[in-house]
């Protein structure tokens, strides 16, 4: 029982969102440049995907590259760019191996030509898996909802669409990852506490895991801990635990 005497989580993991935070402080740890942080970060996101199919996690959502790491110095920009171009030429067979299929997600008017035909490919190689790895690159919670808003204001213009008919669902399906689930879970490494500026629509109800290792070091055991936390927690969404409790014993009378 938890801490509350609710029993443990029972709604499955099928989505996991990753803010992967300190491949710069682990790479100026060991005397290293920030690329070689993000080089090591890349090596961790393979292990990353065995571990959702070892817990049958069928989305994971990494940020990869927020809106304002723009902002960043021009040098760590350019391999990060590089890093990417290298990552989806790699890794598309390992993907399609994996069943796996790949999706980008952001605005592509900042990235090169080459960039983007390269994420057009990788997407279109490892289209039909049975799980889904999603980069959020050049991504912003703020543009996806703006975004939204831009598409149902067309279709409301157009007389596709009614003003009364614009709700919480017409605008979630305006949105980035509109066919999929919303996050069940969120884990941001390096110990920070805060969303910056990812999903934030998406993660109303996404339950938070901050643990403080460096993304580089989230490794398997890591990424078991996470996965034990949140089963261990009750997800109410609004209601009671009596509520629960109530609609628990009632599924299982009806079983």
């Amino acid at each position: 029982m938890t801490d509350a005497g609710m029993p443990p989580n029972h709604h499955p993991l099928r989505h996991l969102a990753i803010i992967m935070d300190g491949n710069n402080r682990w790479a100026k740890q060991r005397g290293l440049s920030g690329i070689a942080g993000h080089q090591a970060g890349v090596e961790r996101v393979r292990e990353a995907l065995e571990s959702c199919r070892r817990h049958d996690v069928e989305v994971m959502t990494l940020f990869a590259f927020s809106s304002e790491n723009w902002a960043r110095p021009a040098a760590e920009v350019r391999g990060l760019m590089s890093l990417f171009a290298s990552y989806l030429k790699k890794e598309v067979k390992e993907l399609c191996r994996r069943k796996v299929s790949l999706r980008v997600i952001g605005k592509r008017d900042r990235f090169s030509d080459r960039l983007r035909k390269l994420i057009d490919d990788a997407e279109a190689r490892t289209a039909g898996g049975e799980r889904t790895l999603v980069l959020a690159v050049d991504y912003g919670g703020r543009w996806d909802i703006a975004n939204a808003a831009r598409i149902l204001a067309g279709k409301v213009q157009s007389g596709a669409l009614r003003p009364e008919d614009v709700d919480e669902s017409a605008m979630a399906g305006a949105l980035c990852l509109d066919d999929l689930p919303p996050p069940d879970l969120c884990i941001r490494t390096a110990g920070e506490q805060r969303l910056s500026n990812f999903l934030l629509w998406q993660m109303a109800y996404t339950e938070f895991y901050f643990p403080a290792c460096y993304w580089p070091d989230f490794d398997a055991a890591e990424f078991d801990a996470a996965v034990t936390d949140y089963r261990n927690r009750q997800r109410r969404f609004g209601q009671t635990g009596e509520q629960l409790l109530g609609r628990r014993s009632t599924e299982q009378s009806s079983a």
